[in-house]
């Protein structure tokens, strides 16, 4: 992925219905042809297989599942990319409505922003060449260990005993990848459904130990707009109940729903803390 932020979105449709055009400077808009509410949804695209973008075409998990949720609740969606350490003051100023980059729902960031009930259980894992020494978190201590920017595997880290000076921190995690393929980190800590999509697509890196985490993701939204977290709650609804959050799963894991959220897991149940 590249790690420069795009500056506009693909004005193509992921999903019938859905309008995507070059991103806008200001949020929700009622459609006055037609009273449709029209929102800016923000997306880091540097996080497959949720988010990514390929020849100028953003595709993804969070993508197609933020574009059935609108449709199922008639509204229409403008997409903006950017960094994921923008999308918080993104929300926070008022210039998107809601983002989706595999965002963990944590307490400190519901002090800043709203959140969706749950509709992904993840966490933090280990990922290393596959000759490497390295069996488990316990052995990370004076290696360096790669990860992306402003995400929370840079809490975990800190907080269990890895030095800050061995952590590089990158834009996005495709550069740590490449620092680890390269011999420039020992090893990548990360959320283990993108080292698992990264160790797939490439021979000599495996996944050691256990999951570090419980974590959940959720649709960030804007305070400024506090109805709107519960028509993405309803929507979210909605597509579990057609099987379209189930096709997801098939589409982008192969059918594994080790990953899923079958009932409400409310934001304030699951909120992990920093």
């Amino acid at each position: 992925m590249k790690s420069k932020s795009l500056l506009a979105a693909l004005a193509a449709p992921l999903i019938a219905g859905l309008a995507f055009s070059v991103c806008a400077t200001t949020a929700s808009a009622a459609d006055s042809a037609g009273g449709q509410m029209s929102i800016v949804v923000g997306a880091d695209t540097t996080f497959p297989p949720f988010e990514t973008e390929v020849n100028g075409k953003v595709s993804g998990f969070d993508i197609d599942m933020i574009s059935a949720i609108a449709k199922a609740e008639g509204m229409t969606i403008t997409l903006k990319t950017m960094p994921f350490n923008g999308i918080i003051p993104s929300l926070q100023a008022g210039s998107i409505d809601a983002a989706v980059a595999g965002i963990t729902i944590k307490k400190s960031r519901m002090q800043s922003v709203d959140f969706s009930n749950a509709y992904y259980k993840s966490g933090l894992s280990v990922l290393v060449k596959s000759d490497s020494k390295i069996k488990s978190f316990a052995d990370l201590k004076g290696h360096v260990v790669a990860t992306k920017k402003a995400t929370s595997s840079v809490d975990y880290m800190t907080a269990h005993g890895i030095n800050p000076e061995y952590i590089k921190q990158f834009q996005d995690i495709d550069t740590a990848y490449q620092a680890l393929a390269t011999g420039g980190v020992d090893a990548v800590v990360f959320d283990n459904p993108v080292n698992v999509n990264f160790k797939t697509s490439h021979p000599g890196m495996k996944v050691v130990g256990d999951l570090l985490t419980g974590e959940y993701y959720g649709i960030a939204v804007s305070k400024k707009n506090p109805a709107l977290a519960g028509k993405i709650n309803d929507g979210l609804a909605k597509i579990k109940k057609s099987g379209e959050y189930h096709q997801l799963f098939v589409k982008y894991f192969g059918g594994d729903v080790s990953g899923a959220v079958n009932g409400v897991m409310k934001p304030a149940d699951v909120a992990i803390t920093d």
